[in-house]
C-alpha cells in the first residue's frame, strides 16, 4: 500500500473517550497482571491509531495548506488534540495509581513512566483553551508562512524557493534576492509579532496557572528534559562562547577572504566559494534514486528502509505553492511508516536534509515495534544525533550528489555544523530571555535577539538591510513560534554528530554498529544514556566542547583555500 492509499479518518472525541472509559474500567477491575497488561496493551492501540490519522492529516495539510478538506481537518485537531490528551491524563493517572504498576515497570521502559510523570505536571483541565488557542496561533503562523508569493525578476517564489536565489554566485542577485526575501518579512511584520505575543502570553499563562515559576520551567518538562536542567544549559552556553565561537569567527573571516570582501554582508554569508557553493547535480526524483544506492551499500538495515520509504511513497520533497515551508520526519504508526517532508530548491541543502531527514526515519523504522507507542520516539535531543549523525555517516557517497564539487561540500557542511552551533545557542538563549520576561514589547525582544546575536554571531553585518538590523532574524525559525526551547537539542545532538565524524575519519569500524544499536533503543533510554550508549561523550562534560571542536578544526585548517 502507498501513502497516497493510506486511509485517513477523523477520530471523533467522544468515541475516543468511550473507549478509554472501557479500557479504565477494565483496568480497575483486573482481577491480576495479565489482564491488567491486555488493558493496558488495548490503550497503547488506541493511541497509535489516533497519532496516526492525527500525523496522516497534518502531512496532508502540509504537503498543500490550500487544501480545504485538510485545512479544515488541522483546525479539527488543533481544537481536539487538547480534549484527547485530558482523556488520556486520566487513564495515564490510573495506570501509575494501580496495584500493578510495579509490575508493569519490569517490562516497560523506564522514561515511559518518566514522561507520564511529566505529562501530569504540564497538563490540567483548566488550561485546555489555552492549549487549543496556542495550536491555533502556530497554525497561523505555518499559513503565513506558507501564503508567501514573492514576485522576484519576471517569476514567483515561495519563501523556500526563493531562498536558492540568495545563494547564487552573482552577488547582485543574492542580495536582491535577499532584500525581496526580508522584504516579505517586513510587509508582514506586525502580524508576526502579534502571533508571537500572543503565544508568549499564552505559554506564560500556562505556566502561571500550573504553578510553574516561569514557562522555562514548564517548556523544559514538557520536552522531557529528563538528566539536565536550565542550569547545566547556562554553562553549556558559556562553553560553547569560549570554545566554538572563536572557531566559527575564524571560518567566517577565512570565507571573507575568499570573497575577495572588505566585510562579509548578510547577503554573502550563505555564499561561500567564489566559484560558487557546491550544489546537487541531478533533480530530486535523481538524488533519491542515488540515495537509494548510497544506503544499500551503507548496510543490508539502511538499504531494506529506504527501499520501504520509496516502494511507499513516502518522500514528499519539492518545494511547490501552497506547501508549508521547513523539513521534518514523522510517523504514521498503524501503517509502520516514516514519512519525510522537505523543500528541495536546488541547494546543497536538498542532500542535507534529505540525508538528515532519513536519519530520523531510519531511527523510528528500527525502533517501530517498541511498545509503548510514546516510546518509538526518543526526546528529541537524542532524536537529532541520529539525523545528523547519518549526515555525516554518508560523507563517502557525497561524490555521487556533488561530483567535482564534492570537496567544497566537505568544507561546508563540515564548517556550517560548527557554525550552526553558536546560531543553535542563541536560538535558545533568546527564548529563555523571552520567556523569562514575558511582558516584553515586541521591539525589546527583537532588541534582545540583536544583542545576543553580536555575542554568538559577531560577524553579522546588516549594513545592507535596515530590517535584519533591528533584530528581526528570527521571524524565520519556525521553531521559536512552534516548539519553544526545541533547538538547543540541535546544538547538542551536532556535538555527538561529529564525535561520529570524527570517529569515521578514523576509520572505526565500531561506527555504523554504534549507530544501529541507539536507532533500535528508540526513546528508552535518557538523552545522555543513549549518549553513553552509541560510546560518545556527553556535551555537558567539561571539556568535550573544546575537544570536538579542535579535531574538526584541524581537519578544515588543512584544506586550502585556494582550492575551493
Amino acid at each position: 500500500m502507498k501513502f497516497e492509499d493510506y486511509q485517513y479518518e477523523r477520530c471523533n472525541v467522544k468515541d475516543i473517550k468511550a473507549e478509554c472509559s472501557s479500557i479504565m474500567e477494565k483496568m480497575e477491575k483486573a482481577k491480576d497482571y495479565d489482564a491488567f497488561k491486555s488493558a493496558f496493551l488495548a490503550f497503547d492501540t488506541l493511541q497509535k491509531h489516533v497519532e496516526t490519522m492525527q500525523s496522516l492529516g497534518y502531512v496532508r495539510y502540509t504537503i498543500n495548506t490550500l487544501d480545504p478538506f485538510y485545512n479544515e481537518e488541522n483546525e479539527y485537531w488543533d481544537e481536539n488534540g487538547p480534549l484527547i490528551g485530558e482523556i488520556y491524563t486520566k487513564v495515564k493517572k490510573l495506570i501509575l495509581n494501580s496495584p500493578f504498576v510495579e509490575e508493569l515497570k519490569k517490562e516497560m521502559p523506564k522514561t515511559y513512566f518518566m514522561g507520564i510523570e511529566n505529562e501530569l505536571k504540564v497538563f490540567d483541565e483548566k488550561i485546555i483553551g489555552d492549549m487549543q488557542e496556542e495550536n491555533r496561533l502556530t497554525s497561523a503562523y505555518q499559513k503565513l508562512i506558507a501564503s508567501a508569493q514573492i514576485e522576484f525578476k519576471g517569476d514567483t517564489y515561495t519563501l523556500a524557493s526563493l531562498s536558492a536565489k540568495t545563494v547564487d554566485s552573482d552577488k547582485d542577485v543574492r542580495k536582491e534576492a535577499l532584500q525581496a526575501y526580508w522584504n516579505w518579512y517586513d510587509e508582514n511584520e506586525d502580524k508576526i509579532d502579534d502571533i508571537y505575543d500572543k503565544l508568549v502570553h499564552i505559554r506564560d499563562g500556562m505556566a502561571k496557572k500550573l504553578g510553574f515559576k516561569d514557562y522555562v520551567e514548564m517548556g523544559y518538562i514538557r520536552m522531557n528534559r529528563f538528566d539536565y536542567n536550565r542550569e547545566d544549559v547556562a554553562n553549556y552556553r558559556k562553553q560553547v562562547l569560549e570554545d566554538v565561537v572563536p572557531v566559527a569567527n575564524h571560518l567566517y573571516e577565512r570565507q571573507r577572504k575568499r570573497l575577495n570582501c572588505d566585510v562579509l554582508r548578510c547577503y554573502d554569508e550563505k555564499f561561500e566559494f567564489e566559484s560558487g557553493n557546491p550544489t546537487p547535480k541531478y533533480p530530486t526524483d535523481t538524488l533519491v534514486k542515488i540515495a537509494n544506492e548510497m544506503y544499500h551499500e551503507l548496510s543490508k538495515e539502511t538499504g531494506t528502509f529506504f527501499d520501504f520509504m520509496v516502494d511507499h511513497n513516502l518522500l514528499d520533497l519539492d518545494a511547490k505553492k501552497g506547501k508549508a515551508s521547513g523539513g521534518y520526519c514523522t510517523t504514521l504508526t498503524d501503517y509502520k511508516s516514516p514519512f519525510i517532508f522537505s523543500n528541495a530548491n536546488g541547494t546543497n541543502d536538498d542532500v542535507e536534509t534529505l540525508t538528515h531527514e532519513a536519519g530520523h526515519a531510519f531511527q523510528v523504522y528500527s525502533s517501530m515495534n517498541v511498545i509503548p507507542c510514546e516510546c518509538i520516539w526518543p526526546t528529541m535531543e537524542s532524536a537529532e544525533i541520529h539525523s545528523m549523525s547519518m549526515e555525516f555517516i554518508t560523507w563517502p557517497w557525497m561524490k555521487n550528489f556533488f561530483e567535482e564539487d564534492v570537496e567544497k561540500f566537505y568544507y561546508l557542511h563540515l564548517g556550517g555544523a560548527i557554525k550552526f552551533i553558536p546560531y543553535g545557542i542563541l536560538v535558545d538563549h533568546f527564548q529563555h530571555e523571552v520567556y523569562e520576561n514575558p511582558d516584553m514589547s515586541a521591539n525589546e525582544r527583537k532588541a534582545i535577539w540583536r544583542k545576543l546575536e553580536k555575542q554568538y554571531l559577531p560577524h553579522k553585518n546588516y549594513e545592507d538591510c535596515e530590517f535584519l538590523e533591528k533584530g528581526t532574524w528570527w521571524f524565520r525559525q519556525g521553531h521559536i513560534f512552534l516548539d519553544p526551547f526545541y533547538y538547543v537539542d540541535y546544538t547538542l545532538a551536532q556535538v555527538c554528530a561529529l564525535q561520529f565524524w570524527n570517529r569515521c575519519q578514523n576509520n572505526d569500524q565500531e561506527v555504523f554498529n554504534d549507530y544501529y544499536e541507539i536507532c533500535k533503543l528508540g526513546g528508552t533510554k535518557t538523552f545522555t544514556e543513549i549518549v553513553k550508549n552509541a560510546s560518545l561523550k556527553v556535551p555537558f562534560e567539561e571539556g568535550c566542547l573544546k575537544a570536538v571542536m579542535k579535531t574538526a578544526d584541524d581537519y578544515l585548517s588543512n584544506i586550502d583555500d585556494t582550492k575551493l
